[in-house]
């Protein structure tokens, strides 16, 4: 009995020294991506966009279909209306014969299952994808399902949208917010958005101002139909490989130096909305494994899921890039003091199990200086971000750096 305590405890020492010393974890390196271009109602079928992505994904790197060793995917059973979804993408998401799983969250969390198949040593080469087809299902009826049964969703009718709204409410009063700070940040995104060829174009505004936000529909009050990011049909893909086989296939790979992964409380009710508790947790153990110091001076940009205006915000000061209740004053332009979302962010477009993907991407373009025409000029260290749950209750982020 005392052996078996004995073992028990040694065991559970070990994964505690483990997470501590993550940042000693072998280098993986992001050796290829993709992105199919989004649509508000695609043109074309969920196959091909799948096969699209992870097709160019491969091409991208320079490799062969028989170079893939393990293939996550990124999907709901609830978006795409039927359970087991994907067996049916297995073939066209690269899954043939191969190692194959699914991750049913952000595509930000299946490259984290993707990170850690290529550090157990068991595969060379992992293939990411994630995306869905929003136009095909009533997205925001759908997020009903993830409340409370009892409480907030047949009585509140709490769902993503009324949830934003009282979300941005409460970060308005604590931190005496304007709106119109709000709004600026729904113009930012929307005008890089116009300089992102795969951007949604109902996304893609050059001229857009802050009175066209504010004067927009109220979806839920504050929150106008310019302040969120809209649900659309997308798919993107990456490629994972160990540092070794990573500069073999590329001479510039871009690093995952980091990783935070953090969960909130359940009820909206038992958390403090003015802030995010899951992103700020998810920063510090992301920092800590990348040995980030001083996160406002050693980030060069920051890719963020932000699903409405108001959250750029909040996750900008929950990473220690702004003081609370200040970030509407930092100069996040792209070419100002610390660009985030040059993108366009999620406000360019959020197809479902795909956003936070896009996100990792487009921190990769601008590491690997591909961001034509939204360029960060010498960005060397990123920022990129995922979540699900209402109101961002788990976060994830990673830092990224590149090689050259």
């Amino acid at each position: 009995m005392g052996r078996k305590n004995k073992r028990r405890s040694f065991r559970y020492k070990g994964f505690r020294e483990s997470v501590r010393g993550v940042k000693k974890m072998q280098r993986v390196g992001i050796v290829g991506y993709y992105q199919v271009k989004l649509y508000s109602d695609a043109n074309y079928g969920r196959y091909e966009m799948i096969f699209e992505a992870v097709r160019g994904a491969i091409d991208n790197a320079g490799l062969k279909k028989k170079d893939i060793t393990t293939v996550i995917s990124c999907t709901n059973d609830y978006y795409e209306g039927r359970t087991i979804s994907n067996c049916f993408t297995v073939e066209v998401g690269g899954g043939y014969l191969v190692d194959e799983s699914k991750v049913e969250m952000d595509g930000a969390h299946a490259v984290l299952y993707g990170l850690m198949r290529i550090l157990s040593g068991n595969h060379k080469l992992a293939v990411v994808w994630g995306g869905s087809m929003a136009s095909c299902f009533p997205y925001h009826s759908t997020r009903l399902y993830e409340t409370d049964p009892t409480w907030e969703r047949p009585v509140a009718y709490v769902n993503d949208i009324t949830a934003g709204g009282f979300q941005m409410r409460e970060y308005m009063e604590k931190y005496n917010v304007n709106i119109e700070d709000i709004a600026k940040i729904a113009v930012k995104n929307r005008k890089n958005a116009a300089k992102n060829p795969l951007a949604l174009k109902e996304a893609q505004n050059a001229n857009i101002t802050i009175n066209d936000v504010l004067e927009s529909d109220v979806y839920s009050d504050p929150v106008t139909e310019l302040m969120v990011a809209q649900p659309c049909d997308g798919v993107a893909a990456l490629l994972l490989a160990p540092e070794q086989q990573a500069l073999k296939i590329t001479d510039n790979p871009v690093w995952i130096t980091g990783v935070g992964f953090i969960q909130d409380q359940y009820y909206l009710g038992d958390r403090d909305l003015s802030g995010c508790n899951s992103m700020e947790l998810a920063g510090k153990v992301a920092f800590n494994a990348a040995g980030i110091k001083e996160p406002k001076k050693e980030i060069d940009v920051a890719e963020l899921f932000e699903s409405y205006a108001h959250e750029e915000l909040i996750f900008t000061e929950a990473l220690g890039l702004a003081e609370k209740g200040k970030a509407a004053s930092l100069d996040s332009e792209i070419n100002g003091d610390l660009p985030i979302n040059p993108s366009g962010g999620a406000i360019s477009g959020n197809p479902p199990c795909a956003t936070g993907l896009i996100r990792i991407i487009e921190a990769v373009k601008q590491l690997r200086g591909e961001a034509e025409g939204y360029q960060v000029q010498g960005a060397k260290k990123a920022v990129a971000s995922g979540q699900i749950g209402m109101c961002a209750q788990n976060n994830i982020l990673y830092v990224l750096e590149g090689e050259n």
